[in-house]
């Protein structure tokens, strides 16, 4: 099933295709975008003007076009803040409808931050929770506040980039006077309801939307000197955040047009979004801001579908990662018993080492994942199938990871069969050199792990360790002639002998019931 989702924001105009799968995820096939500022429009005239309603409907119009083209079997419509109080809203929604031909659904702000809230939720790992979710449109911002388990609270507040940027940015570069008017405004707006935010004990910030993601993008690009190749779980600390905000201020539209890891198109809202960032983070305490890609478009698909994918059915936050890998996994027609396979040994090699690499729970859960990730590259090729992994795991839309273990992840599928990363390789590149350390040891034991199905028979289905001062002797228990994964085990061991400084050696035992009787490797 295939549903295109037009969201009708008060800055720009969205229209997202996707296809649904059974498990209740969805893969997006088309992206479009289209500035029409209506929330400035609104602010300024308080009604939806005839030049700016023809422009809405021939945009509407061929969204709707390109949604029948690419054969969508529901199309979705949902107006949002300028539509809603515009003066002459109604009948505007009218003539779109009539002359679009498409049904138009004008939510309330309540509404408009459930559907958020959604998205978000299943894009970033809200662990801690409960998270204050903050969606920063052109006409209002949108407040919700809730965990796995759903939504506690939710509001929206007057306070939209283009509506603040109308009526109190009045001077390029803003002066001091329009800075102030900007402040006050955000402060009085958000004061109305920080006691009932507060009550309900929120954990961390996420920001949602194009102004607030550009804002955290171009904060992290200001600090390191490069835009960040992933933006989704991106985060930036309020001291980055206020230096952004005075180099904001400082600069005209056009000079901010040029900033790193800035849309030029929202050059003229940054000044507005950058004191509601700002405000938020300092009324609330939050020390981070981070990044959601998905708003109200990923929202309207989730209610569509009617249901969400395995990892809302549980009250692990940290499910919506294992659900985002193996729809991937899913997607990339992925050998699945192996990578099974791959991925328990690998978590067995890490359990059974623990004493050497000394590393945490969450490196335990990036090389289990790495292992069910590790050849989704033969989608594209068998040959130099580890660069294609990488690949497909920076670009495939993994939810609930920080860029950092995206990068990690990629470097893992790219070097699982053989070589040493290098500096040439992006995702290696960007690394710190603890990450790096850690990569070298997860790789270790990854190589190993996929050494020891190379045959893709389950032959070895459990292994332990014994580790010594200068040596470790790993046991592997075989249901059958494992001669080929021995023989692998001997071309895959070095990296393990180079980062820990030990000897490895590797004694295989024939479990005679094992190989009788078809056991299955444990899950």
């Amino acid at each position: 099933m295939r549903i295109a989702a037009l969201d009708l924001g008060s800055n720009s105009f969205h229209l997202l295709i996707v296809s649904t799968r059974p498990d209740g995820s969805f893969v997006p096939i088309l992206r479009e975008k289209e500035f029409l500022r209506l929330g400035d429009v609104v602010a300024l005239n308080g009604i939806i003007t005839d030049e700016a309603l023809e422009a809405a409907i021939a945009v509407v119009r061929r969204y709707r076009a390109i949604a029948e083209l690419n054969e969508a079997d529901e199309i979705l419509a949902y107006g949002t803040a300028a539509l809603r109080e515009a003066a002459n809203g109604a009948a505007a929604v009218e003539r779109l409808e009539a002359e679009a031909g498409l049904r138009v659904k004008v939510i309330s702000g309540v509404k408009e931050a459930q559907l958020i809230f959604e998205a978000v939720r299943a894009s970033v790992l809200i662990d801690p929770g409960p998270a204050l979710c903050a969606d920063l449109g052109g006409g209002s911002l949108e407040l919700s506040v809730g965990d796995r388990s759903g939504l506690r609270y939710a509001t929206s507040l007057h306070l939209g980039v283009g509506r603040l940027t109308a009526e109190l940015v009045h001077s390029d570069p803003p002066s001091h006077k329009d800075r102030s008017r900007l402040r006050g405004r955000v402060e009085e707006g958000v004061a109305k309801v920080l006691a009932e935010v507060a009550e309900e004990g929120p954990q961390q910030l996420i920001g949602s939307s194009g102004t607030l993601c550009a804002i955290v993008r171009a904060s992290v690009t200001l600090r390191d000197g490069a835009v960040p190749p992933v933006l989704n779980q991106l985060s930036a600390t309020d001291k980055e955040i206020a230096g952004f905000a005075d180099l904001v201020f400082s600069l005209s539209e056009a000079d901010r047009a040029r900033l790193g890891g800035v849309d030029a198109r929202r050059a003229e809202l940054l000044p507005a979004g950058v004191t509601v960032a700002q405000v938020l983070m300092e009324e609330t305490g939050f020390l981070e801001l981070t990044a959601s890609e998905w708003a109200l478009r990923e929202g309207m698909v989730l209610s569509a579908i009617g249901k969400h994918d395995r990892a809302d059915l549980t009250g692990d936050p940290r499910a919506i990662r294992r659900s985002s890998v193996l729809s991937l996994c899913r997607r990339s027609n992925w050998r699945e018993a192996h990578s099974e396979v791959v991925a328990r040994l690998a978590v067995e090699l890490f359990d059974a080492t623990v004493t050497l690499h000394r590393l945490a729970w969450d490196d335990r859960e990036l090389l289990e994942l790495a292992g069910l990730l590790h050849d989704i590259g033969e989608h594209v090729s068998r040959d130099d199938h580890g660069r294609h992994s990488a690949y497909l795991i920076e670009n495939g839309g993994l939810r609930g990871f920080s860029p950092n273990e995206i990068l990690l992840l990629s470097c893992l599928g790219r070097y699982h069969t053989r070589g040493r990363p290098r500096e040439s390789f992006p995702a290696w590149d960007s690394l710190s050199s603890a990450d790096r350390r850690r990569c070298l040891m997860l790789l270790s034991l990854l190589r190993l792990a996929d050494g020891f199905d190379v045959s893709h028979a389950s032959l070895v289905y459990d292994v332990s360790a014994e580790v010594g001062s200068d040596s470790v002797k790993l046991l592997a228990r075989c249901r059958g002639d494992a001669e080929l994964e021995q023989w692998m085990f001997q071309r895959k061991k070095g990296l393990f002998e180079e980062i820990f400084g030990r000897r490895l050696t590797l004694d295989c035992s024939l479990d005679a019931q094992a190989s009788t009787s078809g056991l299955k490797p444990r899950t």
